[in-house]
């Protein structure tokens, strides 16, 4: 007889949190210093600057809003310029070892609360407005999920345009078959220049 039973939502829900950590972080392997630090659009997004604003949001929304503070300062949380966009990118004193350590821990913080709570625990994320700020871990464990998939997403884009490295389904053609796809692309976009 086959096996029927529901994943758990929360089970699920923290299972492809942990899958979107993973994807981010991956995209970081190999690169030098410089590659993970330097803005590559225009708005000056980085690969280590996504990673700095990810570590600081699982703080917030799995820690302060749980009433569970991170164990370590952030200095551009405690000074306010995280709302300044301090929390986008890195600054020359912090390495990426630190940066992704700090994720980590980060991560590893959220996922004490995640599996210490029901769904349906209540929390309060402070910096949104009072008719929404009252929430559950649930509605967090969403949002962060929405969140960290979307900069993962980003990760991917920037990834490439550093050294051509794409996502896990690019493996499937070759440099000349994505050359032949491209232009395809190109031509059909060029009937409407």
């Amino acid at each position: 007889m086959a096996d029927t039973a529901q994943p758990d939502l929360k089970d699920e829900l923290h299972a492809r949190l942990q899958r979107a950590r993973t994807a981010v972080l991956s995209k970081l392997d190999g690169l030098s210093e410089y590659d993970m630090r330097r803005p590559m659009t225009p708005t000056g997004t980085s690969l280590l600057g996504l990673v700095k604003h990810l570590a600081s949001v699982e703080y917030a929304y799995f820690g302060d809003s749980f009433d569970r503070p991170p164990p370590e300062s952030l200095s551009w949380v405690e000074d306010g310029s995280n709302w300044q966009d301090a929390d986008m990118w890195a600054t020359a004193d912090q390495s990426s070892e630190y940066l992704i350590g700090l994720y980590q821990r980060a991560c590893a913080h959220a996922d004490e609360t995640i599996n210490s709570r029901s769904l349906e625990a209540p929390a309060t994320v402070a910096h949104w407005r009072p008719a929404k700020r009252h929430t559950t871990l649930g509605l967090l464990l969403v949002h962060m999920l929405a969140e960290t998939a979307g900069h993962s997403g980003h990760t991917d884009i920037i990834r490439e345009l550093i050294d051509g490295r794409a996502g896990l389904d690019s493996d499937h053609k070759t440099a000349a078959e994505w050359a032949q796809y491209v232009a395809q692309i190109q031509a059909a976009a060029d009937t409407f220049r």
